[in-house]
């Protein structure tokens, strides 16, 4: 019988699975194998066995890396004995698509046109590494030929404008180092002083990974072990070393069941099983990072997180469990100023898994594990309610995610808020006075005897006397030079080229 008040059309998740085969462990799993295990662990988990997995009449996956399947979620039903009416799959890159997935799915739930969806998604990065290093093949499955979900889900483009690609801004953790001097500056920090915060955000993070069976990297780091660069530890992008950033060299997978409340009591899925989907919304930032107002901000995370708050009737004051998508400190910070959440609260720590650093990065499909430890959690505190955040490219596409063992008091409905514009002009080609808005070192592996790390470039972004934001990428020695030995935030420069600039002044936050 249902819980009283529960409409028979309300989604629920019934069963959450992760999966992690570290590298000592037999065998080379690929997605497709990693995905339908976390599934089968869903299954099992829901009280239902295969049951409901066998029912799914739509399975969701999120795009893989490692293997790039056209339609992961018809694999992994394959595996299960599934024959699914419809599969949806993630757009290529982006790790907001599982909360975007999660919507869609329980949207379909919640409109009667599905009863039983799966959500899942994998990667074995560390097992084609491995594969690699031994000249093996592994033997992971191959997919037909024009195979094709029915839908494909969300919005992707070039992630980089042409000023970002001329600057050497190619990858993620150039980006986010950019992102993460410029917060430096907003909050007017030294170099040191702005290491101890992020450095002791990351060791909280690694102490909850400590704990987590399916984190990647179950181990406790101090301040110092984070933010001291070592040969282990080399410096990748001033202001971070490796452990201050995502590990993407996992094999991970995990799976959700969603279904209707009639098909979870038809299939007997006990009532202390049950954690309600209360709102889920997604938003994006202004594309470009350079065409962004405030490097350092964020409308869209503000506006998603916002949105899946109304719809569950809670503010963030009411959420006692949380999860925000940590590929890198910035990332974090960002969210948890967007949100309205401290960043120290012992009580109430922004991880739920520890991150992607340590839990592990896996692709797109990071907040799927997010999610699965959530529904953990809230089984084990009835009636208390959480909050995961999902986010793709750059501090780009948002996802936020409201959950609870309470039943709803309203119908679900997946929310796309607006997002206030909030845009800076560019200025390419820009040649004159400019002031540095903030900058990162780029460094490359040393070939010395020692081995130690070796600063090839400084990107700088600053702004002319307009407003408008120049990215500048030197090479030269005397301008590498000033940045790394010095910190000219808010310093006056003297812009030639898009390669070469001259130090005016010293105003550092020193």
């Amino acid at each position: 019988m249902l819980p009283a008040g529960v409409d028979p059309r309300t989604p629920v998740l019934v069963g959450a699975g992760q999966v992690v085969h570290r590298g000592k462990e037999p065998g080379l799993p690929g997605p497709a194998e990693l995905a339908a295990e976390a599934l089968r662990l869903a299954g099992a988990d829901s009280g239902t066995g295969d049951r409901l997995l066998r029912a799914a009449d739509l399975v969701a996956a999120v795009s893989p890396v490692s293997k790039p399947y056209e339609d992961l979620g018809a694999l992994a039903a394959a595996e299960l004995g599934a024959t699914p009416a419809r599969t949806l799959q993630s757009v290529r890159f982006g790790g907001d698509a599982p909360v975007k997935l999660l919507g869609r799915v329980a949207q379909a739930v919640a409109d009667g046109k599905a009863e039983v969806a799966l959500l899942t998604g994998a990667e074995a990065v560390a097992a084609g590494i491995a594969a690699a290093r031994t000249g093996t093949t592994p033997s992971w499955p191959d997919e037909p030929a024009g195979a094709v979900p029915d839908e494909v889900v969300g919005t992707d483009r070039g992630p980089n404008s042409e000023m970002e690609n001329a600057a050497g801004l190619w990858g993620p953790v150039y980006f986010y180092a950019l992102m993460e001097t410029a917060l430096r500056a907003r909050l007017g920090l030294t170099e040191e002083a702005h290491l101890a915060r992020i450095g002791a955000l990351w060791s909280r993070f690694s102490e909850i990974a400590a704990g987590n069976p399916f984190a990647w990297q179950p181990e406790r780091h101090s301040v110092a072990d984070l933010i001291v660069p070592t040969p282990s530890n080399r410096l990748v992008a001033t202001p971070y070393p490796k452990l201050l950033t995502a590990n993407l060299t996992v094999n991970q997978g995990a799976g959700l069941i969603v279904c209707s409340a009639a098909a979870a009591d038809a299939a007997g899925v006990p009532h202390d099983r049950w954690v309600f989907l209360h709102g889920a919304a997604t938003a994006t930032d202004e594309w470009f990072v350079s065409e962004r107002a405030d490097l350092a901000g964020s409308p869209a995370i503000a506006a998603a997180g916002g949105a899946a708050l109304r719809s569950a009737g809670v503010g963030i004051d009411e959420v006692a469990h949380i999860d925000l998508y940590s590929c890198f400190p910035i990332a974090v910070q960002v969210a948890a100023e967007a949100l309205g959440l401290a960043l120290d609260d012992p009580a109430r720590p922004l991880t739920l898994t520890g991150g992607l650093t340590f839990a592990g990065g896996p692709g797109n499909n990071y907040t799927t594990h997010s999610l699965a430890a959530l529904v953990q959690v809230l089984r084990a505190h009835p009636g208390d309610f959480g909050l995961a955040t999902a986010l793709g490219w750059y501090i780009t596409k948002h996802g936020a995610a409201v959950l609870s063992t309470r039943p709803p008091a309203a119908r679900f409905r997946a929310e796309e808020p607006e997002v206030p514009a909030a845009r800076r002009a560019t200025a390419p080609g820009y040649t004159g006075r400019a002031t540095v808005e903030s900058y990162t070192v780029a460094y490359r592996r040393g070939s010395g005897p020692d081995r130690a790390d070796e600063p090839e470039a400084v990107v700088i972004s600053a702004l002319n006397p307009a407003g408008a934001r120049i990215l500048v990428r030197a090479s030269d020695a005397e301008t590498v030079a000033a940045f790394t030995d010095g910190d000219p935030l808010g310093a006056g420069v003297e812009i030639a080229a898009a390669d070469r600039l001259t130090l005016l002044t010293e105003r550092t936050v020193r």
